[in-house]
């Protein structure tokens, strides 16, 4: 905002439609804000009626939550605010032009005098709703200080995480990137082309696939989108698959055109009724049909949960009708396959079939946000909460994180919880993006994991690969890279990698960070002083957790006093004389009690059945474990470890680590 704007009205400011209260209120708005249209009436159906004014902020509201363009004002003189109120705001803001309103940014003015509580109730459940300020007529008549809308302003926007969204997008209010991919993948269907869009988990595919449908809604064109997730797709044989395609078709277009019952999709004559549809369709359409395939994996071999898809031949069947019905015809249908495993697409054959879809084009890959992109995301959805990124933070975030939209967004959340209502708005430096990324992967490392298991669950090879280089094996990865070529195309693909002339390094460090710490027990050639080291920070922190296992399970089984004898028992002789006057959770408390590691595996060989459930290995093998771990113990410099005593110490720690891990 260059130009100073101040308080007042347009010259050419009309409100002669509203009523003698809403000029009131006119006149207080006009003290705070530049109001430059007096809007209309709107009416919605047969009985809603609305009016609205827009107006300009002046320049604190840009320095405080970054509004530069003008904003719609709804009035609605309704007891109760209802739900179509919001078709009012987007009914209004078709009719003006996209680069003067404000896209997130409403006010409402209600006569409901709980407007704020009956709103909240509306949007509870509607997380990508714009920001709507509510105020009801009565306080606006009451002509309140500056501070009264700048608190309220304050109030919506400081208190709303935008940051934190969690399911795909729907609209286009908050979608950034991707502009270029989306146009890309339209043009392609638009002109008879198929493709394949993979990305790894949370990369925004599906959020991609709304904005495809949104764009090419735009120009009228409808497509159906097949969610192969579904059951009441993924279940069905190939044959049936198709019907369920020309049931979606005819449900996206509502076109009255007849086809045969389920019943007559056999497996001799789905291909042929499926074609005579689609035809018939295409003809009403003047153009051709428009299918995305999304979670492709669900139905392709191996991966998908049903087994005639996974391990029988319906994957090749069903691609190859569809393949012969494009082959036929020109320009009937084209379709989009969006998934985060290509394999679909990469394996020659299927049972000995040929995969009808094997390299029949090029694989697209999501790419990461760059510098550019992650700024216009961070910096206009900050600004509105209060935050001011110094510019150092986007290159650095997009960095560490490969720009990834979904991990960048979680990282500036953090930041966002960190900073109170009442210090806004803040300057956002280096020191706070570092504590949020720490916290990050410290306490959020399950995004981490969700987004690679795609490469341990298919591509286990690919994954020890980015194990070897984070581990700085460059010669073994190097090995791997030179005989198996197709190996870091994955990597590549998904954007984990980045490769400069014939060098490989990470595209996403916090990856990693994550690997390394996920794999620094996996470290070969220690030192015997390092062997130990691991030893005992692993036993250590493993005998807090058992400790603390125990001590619930136990007396949630047995109750405080039986499970007490039970572990004094274990104890015996002079130390159960001694501790016998504490209670049982002081038993299990190290500065009180002398419980040692091996008493814990007594107690639970003891009382088996109340752990059983809680261990992967039978009683002996989990008792084995323990006395194991337990005689490795540092203390035990004395005598030299062996490379084989140390390998099946780390194995016995991973068993119990895992279950530990499951448990607490």
């Amino acid at each position: 905002m260059n130009e100073i704007t101040s308080p007042g009205k347009h010259r050419m400011f009309k409100n002669s439609h509203f009523s003698d209260r809403e000029k009131r209120i006119i006149n207080t708005l006009s003290k705070e804000f530049y109001l430059t249209n007096g809007g209309e009436i709107v009416k919605l159906g047969y009985s809603s009626e609305y009016k609205y004014i827009i107006l300009k902020p002046t320049n604190i509201y840009f320095d405080m939550f970054n509004l530069d363009k003008e904003i719609i004002v709804v009035f609605s003189d309704y007891e109760t605010v209802q739900a179509r109120t919001f078709d009012v705001f987007k009914h209004i803001a078709k009719k003006q032009s996209s680069l003067r309103v404000d896209k997130i940014c409403n006010i409402l003015i209600s006569a409901d005098v709980q407007v704020e509580n009956s709103l909240a109730d509306l949007v509870k459940n509607e997380p990508e709703t714009e920001i709507i300020i509510p105020f009801s007529y009565g306080e606006l008549e009451q002509a309140p200080e500056s501070f009264f809308f700048r608190n309220r302003f304050r109030k919506y926007f400081y208190t709303r995480d935008l940051f934190a969204f969690e399911a795909p997008l729907k609209k286009d209010l908050y979608f950034f990137g991707r502009n270029d991919l989306i146009q890309e993948l339209i043009n392609r269907l638009k002109s008879g082309e198929n493709s394949g869009l993979f990305g790894l988990r949370k990369t925004g595919k599906t959020s991609l696939i709304n904005g495809i449908e949104r764009n090419l809604l735009k120009d009228d064109i409808k497509s159906a989108i097949i969610d192969c997730q579904d059951t009441s797709f993924n279940q069905r044989r190939w044959f049936e698959a198709l019907y369920y395609i020309c049931l979606k078709i005819k449900d996206v277009l509502k076109t009255g055109i007849e086809f045969p019952a389920e019943e007559m999709f056999t497996e001799k004559d789905a291909s042929y009724l499926t074609e005579e549809f689609f035809k018939a369709c295409s003809k009403e359409l003047s153009g051709p049909i428009f299918l995305i395939f999304d979670e492709i994996e669900n139905i392709s071999i191996n991966t998908a949960p049903a087994i005639h898809w996974a391990e029988g031949i319906d994957f090749a069947l069903f691609w190859q009708s569809l393949r012969s019905i494009f082959q036929r015809n020109t320009n009937l249908f084209s379709y989009l396959i969006v998934g985060t495993n290509p394999t679909c697409i990469e394996l020659p054959k299927i049972k000995n079939i040929d995969n009808p879809i094997f390299n029949h084009f090029t694989p697209l890959y999501i790419p990461g946000f760059s510098v550019k992109e992650t700024r216009e995301m961070i910096r206009k959805l900050g600004r509105r909460m209060g935050l001011q990124f110094d510019e150092v933070v986007y290159s650095k975030i997009t960095e560490d994180f490969g720009g990834h939209p979904f991990l960048m967004r979680h990282v500036c959340s953090l930041i966002s919880r960190d900073i109170k209502e009442l210090d806004r708005p803040v300057q956002v430096g280096r020191q706070a993006y570092s504590k949020a990324k720490k916290s990050f992967i410290l306490n959020h490392s399950n995004y981490l994991e969700m987004i690679i298991s795609v490469l341990k669950d298919y591509y286990s090879d690919e994954f020890e690969m980015l194990i070897y280089l984070a581990n700085g094996e460059l010669e073994t990865f190097n090995e791997f890279a030179e005989l198996h070529p197709s190996y870091t195309l994955h990597l590549l693909g998904y954007g984990l990698l980045k490769k400069e002339r014939d060098n490989y390094d990470f595209n996403i460090d916090s990856i990693k960070d994550y690997i390394l710490e996920q794999g620094k027990y996996r470290r070969i050639g220690l030192t015997n002083e390092e062997m130990w080291s691991e030893i005992s920070l692993r036993r250590n922190s493993s005998e807090v957790k058992l400790r603390k296992v125990i001590k619930l399970l136990l007396k949630a089984s047995l109750g405080a006093v039986e499970a007490k004898q039970v572990v004094l028992d274990i104890f015996g002789g002079q130390r159960k004389n001694k501790l016998s006057p504490l209670t049982y959770d002081e038993l299990f408390n190290a500065a009180k009690s002398e419980i040692y590691f091996s008493d814990l595996g007594k107690i639970i060989s003891k009382k088996w059945d109340v752990f059983k459930h809680s261990f992967e290995q039978t009683k002996q093998d989990t008792f084995r474990q323990l006395e194991f771990i337990n005689s490795s113990r540092a203390d035990a410099h004395a005598k030299e470890l062996t490379a084989e005593e140390f390998s099946y110490f780390r194995l016995c720690m991973a068993s119990i680590e895992k279950d530990l891990e499951d448990l607490v």
